[in-house]
């Protein structure tokens, strides 16, 4: 079983994701990102349950939905995934790695 690393940048869409939603709901926002990271923990059994990136034909870099949100991750050794970004599927995903936060 491999272990799950947040990048900044993922940390920092998590909390936008939910500022987001919490203007309609605070309650719907902390639930709707509780279930987006369980999504992600299951990650650590199934590293490669993921389809490869289309954007980026690496087959190290991968992805998982939850939803319309896209969980974008990096397969390393030993079976540890590093989480890089989630992003909202609509969303181009090359500007969503530009941006700062």
């Amino acid at each position: 079983m491999g272990s799950i690393r947040w990048t900044e940048k993922a940390s920092s869409h998590l909390q936008a994701i939910h500022e987001y939603i919490a203007v309609d709901s605070k309650t719907y926002a902390t639930r709707f990102i509780k279930a987006l990271i369980k999504s992600a923990t299951s990650l650590e059994h199934m590293p490669l349950c993921g389809r490869i990136v289309p954007e980026f034909n690496d087959e190290n870099i991968r992805e998982k939905f939850h939803y319309n949100y896209r969980i974008i991750y990096r397969t390393l050794t030993k079976g540890d995934v590093e989480i890089l970004a989630v992003v909202h599927g609509a969303r181009e995903l090359p500007k969503a790695f530009e941006e700062k936060k």
